[in-house]
């Protein structure tokens, strides 16, 4: 496993589809952290993820703080608009872990200011200051430049 991609409490099913597709195309693990904004039943999210969810390797969290104390002393990134780090500006590393906040609110403020040496920030125009990405393009783009600085290592 290369990576683990983490969504914390999502709220939107094509955004969790779509993340599944790009971690079962990656070979990526998919953590999601209850409580979750839909069913894993959801109509919206099994197309999103269209016949992908065979492939997803998918790991189910009761809570962040479960979660947190389950990968103590892993490594682990925050993606967050309050981010001082670009995403560019650090090194991912095989088995790193990525986390991305709910749509409607991001990440527990609690979590950046604890570790705010793991917050990063994909850049924004001024004008949308207050505003982000969608949740499934930013882990994208974070997850591909994770993988472009390993070497696309196991992909083809």
């Amino acid at each position: 496993m290369a990576f683990n991609i983490v969504l914390v409490e999502p709220e939107i099913p094509p955004n969790t589809g779509n993340i599944a597709r790009t971690c079962a195309a990656t070979g990526t693990r998919l953590h999601l952290i209850k409580p979750l904004g839909y069913s894993l039943e959801d109509k919206y999210l099994k197309r999103a993820g269209l016949d992908y969810w065979k492939y997803v390797d998918l790991k189910i969290h009761n809570s962040l703080k479960e979660f947190l104390k389950e990968n103590t002393g892993s490594k682990m990134f925050f993606s967050t608009t309050k981010g001082d780090t670009l995403y560019t500006d650090v090194c991912y590393e095989n088995n790193c872990y990525i986390l991305f906040g709910k749509e409607t609110a991001g990440l527990p403020k609690w979590l950046l200011d604890t570790y705010p040496e793991r917050n990063i920030r994909i850049p924004m125009s001024k004008e949308t200051e207050e505003r982000s990405l969608n949740l499934a393009n930013s882990a994208n783009i974070i997850l591909y430049e994770a993988l472009r600085q390993t070497g696309f290592k196991g992909l083809f």
